[in-house]
């Protein structure tokens, strides 16, 4: 059973200028939530009870977060507010969550190879930090890359198919062999961000990840080879040659906060599935829709 998972998120968030200036970009709130919540409420449903979050120079609103504010408590006890007291009990205790600050940026490859002690010799989960995958009801992504890590022993690389005209923001996978019936199939070779008409095919990685501990090693090696940025394509090559690699087509809905249009339709189609919100959202975007045609 994985019960690990590290969740990078020390970067400059610099796609989301100037927000991203003096607060972190996973903090970013999405309605009422900070990105990065959903983040680990998505691991804890998927059975992860340990987390590991990377950080960097100025990231401290996201520890605070997820500790407990006694003071704050006490108000709320104060003025009857039992819900809200509840959500805040329940955000400090839904699992052991560590950090490690990442000094230097060089990369995702640089931000996993910071969790090499925390991780020890177990197999682990990795979740970018700004990355919301709605389920929308189903299994979340992390759940079933761990299933599918269960069935294979093998490192697991969360995809969704996206349009021809996005591959040039993400990561992008070629296949070898076909589906079997739980959508996982063996993967050839990952690209990084390839122009469009260049990616070898539509499926991107979602930023989900399952590894064993000998990835540490392939990270420490291109790390020394090189003095600039490294990402995660590297390594997943490298254990797709030597010991095979699949990937597992995720469900749900994947919104890359780092992106503005997908920060606003996050906004949106999370608050369309809010109770309390959602009837006095729709009038809203039906007056908006209205006042455009006009």
């Amino acid at each position: 059973m994985i019960r690990k998972a590290v969740i990078p998120a020390a970067g400059f968030g610099t796609r989301f200028l100037p927000a991203t200036k003096s607060q972190p970009k996973e903090m970013l709130p999405v309605i009422d939530k900070p990105v990065i919540q959903y983040v680990v409420e998505e691991a804890v449903a998927s059975g992860i009870t340990d987390i590991l979050i990377i950080t960097g120079r100025g990231k401290q609103a996201i520890e605070n977060h997820f500790d407990r504010m006694i003071e704050l408590e006490i108000e709320l006890e104060k003025a009857g507010k039992e819900q809200h007291l509840k959500e805040m009990r329940q955000l400090a205790q839904m699992a052991d969550v560590h950090y490690i600050r990442q000094g230097e940026l060089r990369g995702l490859a640089a931000a996993v190879l910071l969790a090499r002690s925390h991780v020890g010799e177990e197999p682990f989960v990795v979740l970018l930090g700004d990355t919301i995958i709605d389920p929308e009801g189903r299994v979340p992504a992390t759940r079933l890359i761990v299933d599918s890590y269960n069935a294979f022993k093998k490192t697991i690389v969360g995809l969704e198919a996206v349009e021809k005209s996005r591959t040039e923001r993400y990561g992008m996978a070629e296949t070898s062999g076909s589906f079997d019936k739980d959508g996982n199939i063996p993967l050839k070779h990952v690209i990084e961000k390839p122009y469009p008409g260049r990616s070898p095919s539509e499926l991107a990685l979602v930023g989900r990840y399952v590894f064993e501990p000998d990835v540490f090693g392939i990270l420490q090696k291109e790390l020394e080879s090189t003095q600039g940025v490294v990402d995660l394509s590297g390594a997943i090559n490298s254990l797709i040659k030597s010991r095979g690699v699949y990937g597992r087509v995720v469900e749900g809905r994947r919104y890359d906060i780092g992106e503005r249009m997908d920060y606003v339709e996050a906004i949106l189609r999370l608050g369309l599935r809010r109770e309390d919100i959602a009837p006095e959202l729709r009038e809203l975007i039906a007056k908006l829709a209205g006042e455009i045609k006009e």
